[in-house]
């Protein structure tokens, strides 16, 4: 892992690089079409696969959150406009949010409840998609 900072100096979380956070992701435009279908089904827009509901339905939002967040971390990473950059903020944001509302759920080395700088954020997605892929993608 590698320390990032801001620029101002100050230092921000410790989190993998985009690279090491999504070494093991799916391919790009199949975990987008894999994250709207899920959206679809979460939000009943769709009728969902024929299996029965997460155990977890906490840890499944969660995991829909972080799948969200990395792909929007990812997009922006390959188109830095300002479009890409800002939903990957609000993104990361949202999982914050209810990383804080569940801190349990957190599994990085930097907890949701530190009030990272606004520009940690997408670090805090990376640090977690990487733990969450380590633990074997729970809640998915």
């Amino acid at each position: 892992m590698t320390v990032d900072t801001s620029p101002c100096g100050v230092e921000d979380i410790d989190a993998p690089s985009p690279h090491e956070a999504y070494l093991n992701a799916p391919d790009l435009h199949r975990e987008m079409h894999r994250v709207l279908a899920l959206g679809a089904e979460r939000d009943g827009r769709q009728a969902g696969p024929a299996a029965p509901a997460p155990a977890d339905p906490v840890a499944a939002e969660r995991a829909w959150l972080l799948r969200r967040a990395a792909l929007m971390d990812r997009m922006a990473l390959d188109e830095p406009d300002p479009g890409p950059v800002g939903a990957a903020a609000r993104t990361a944001e949202q999982l914050l949010r209810y990383d804080r509302c569940h801190p349990g759920l957190a599994a990085g080395p930097h907890h949701p409840d530190a009030d990272p700088p606004a520009a940690a954020g997408r670090r805090y997605v990376r640090q977690e998609y990487a733990a969450w892929t380590a633990a074997g993608r729970p809640g998915a």
